[in-house]
């Protein structure tokens, strides 16, 4: 291995990468923009984890800490259902108790406005790192909002939203909408069903088919030289003295420079050793795919169910529940009945029962509701992850900047309250 010195910063020359999702993908993307040879390596495949059934919404606007006040509403009765939109198993084990704990005693007010303003700068830089892969040459397309709508049945139930995109525009970022009528809405979005009675239309959002996009990312990785391994297990990551050695679980032994942890709601398992105490819980997430009518033209919200809806081709993506139990639990059918169930009676000529591409892919959260980005306790070995609802929209822009890290040795000003030893 050779690394060049920039300065008193000696920029790796191979870098490993853990984890085929989008952070990690993007990260790599980024090291090769700097003239670094990347490997990527993961246990399943590109986009197994998160980042392939989500909702795929680039709303950097709504990329709000999910530990908030209206969490602590939620009843232990209610949690413990299977059709809540928040569920912890009865069984919840010891570990999950104290990341609950945790994300209880940030979801206050004064809290969620401290979260809130760590996240506005790397908010208002989420569609530049989009735009910087598209203006490089990868093909994988995002498509603009021509509508994003919140809709709901009553205005009581839109006054928790707008009171909400106060405290953000209180917190110093920007996001454009308006109220409007159910009426008003369905003109819009015919898909829409009568039961809907107010709504909030958002302007400047984008989406995108978040399977599709990343594995595109991946072809633009293979393209420029990197190597991405999959079914491989990284079981250890040993810090040397002039670099890190991976090693697999099939007994393999490879040494570089540097390496990047971006593995998702396993992020906890490698990072621990590092000095990362905080917790990093999967807070699973659900959905599928159905027939309509009249497929929208950009995303649904429908936030007092929880359920986001996002156009892909000629179906709806239903998605929806955060589910607080280990990553790698079995799909369970109850929480998809509860998605249709809720969604149902709001959506206008949408086959629920003709489901296809049942999923369940677990986000990684932190008990703060802020990720996880940049170098632990070794200054070769960097942790990316833990952002909870926002991987897919952080994704690119979290890659840029760590990938800045990497290289000049310099954090820049929008990662600093996301220092992984906090």
């Amino acid at each position: 291995m050779v690394a060049s010195v920039q300065g008193t910063h000696i920029v790796p020359d191979r870098v490993a990468v853990v984890g085929a999702g989008m952070v990690g993908l993007a990260t790599a993307w980024f090291l090769q923009e700097a003239g670094v040879e990347v490997t990527v390596l993961d246990r399943e495949g590109v986009a197994a984890g998160a980042s392939w059934g989500n909702a795929g919404w680039l709303t950097p606007g709504l990329a709000t800490p999910l530990p908030e006040p209206a969490v602590l509403k939620y009843g232990v009765r209610a949690v413990l259902s299977p059709s809540s939109p928040v569920y912890v198993p009865p069984t919840a084990s010891p570990r999950l108790i104290s990341f609950l704990t945790r994300f209880a005693r940030n979801s206050t007010a004064g809290r969620w406005k401290t979260a809130m303003e760590a996240l506005v700068p790397i908010n208002r830089q989420a569609l530049n790192g989009f735009d910087a892969l598209a203006k490089a040459g990868v093909e994988a397309e995002t498509y603009e909002a021509k509508s994003f709508l919140a809709a709901y049945r009553t205005e009581a139930e839109r006054s928790v939203l707008l009171e909400e995109i106060e405290h953000i525009h209180a917190a110093g970022q920007g996001i454009e909408f308006e109220a409007i009528t159910g009426d008003d809405a369905r003109e819009i979005e015919p898909s829409l069903s009568d039961e809907i009675g107010a709504a909030i239309r958002l302007h400047g959002q984008r989406f995108i088919n978040p399977g599709e996009y990343v594995n595109m990312l991946a072809d633009s990785v293979r393209a420029r030289g990197g190597k991405i391994v999959t079914g491989v297990t990284v079981k250890d990551i040993v810090d040397e003295i002039r670099g890190v050695r991976i090693v697999t679980a099939d007994g393999e032994s490879t040494p570089y420079d540097a390496v990047v942890m971006a593995t998702g709601a396993w992020l906890g398992d490698l990072a621990r050793q590092f000095g990362v105490r905080t917790v990093v819980q999967a807070g699973r997430g659900y959905s599928f795919s159905v027939p309509i009518a009249h497929v929208p033209a950009g995303p649904v919200y429908f936030p007092a169910q929880r359920i986001a809806c996002t156009p892909l081709g000629d179906r709806l993506r239903v998605a929806g529940m955060m589910e607080f139990r280990k990553p790698d639990a079995k799909l369970d059918p109850r929480r998809i009945d509860a998605i249709v169930e809720a969604a149902r009676p709001l959506l206008r000529d949408a086959d629920l029962d003709a489901r296809t591409f049942e999923w369940v892919g677990p986000r990684p959260c932190t008990p703060d509701g802020l990720p996880l980005i940049g170098a632990t306790s070794s200054p070769r070995v960097f942790a990316a992850g833990g952002h909870g609802m926002w991987g897919i929209t952080l994704g690119p822009i979290t890659g840029q900047l760590l990938a800045e890290t990497i290289t000049t040795g310099r954090t820049p000003v929008e990662l600093a309250p996301f220092n992984p030893l906090r």
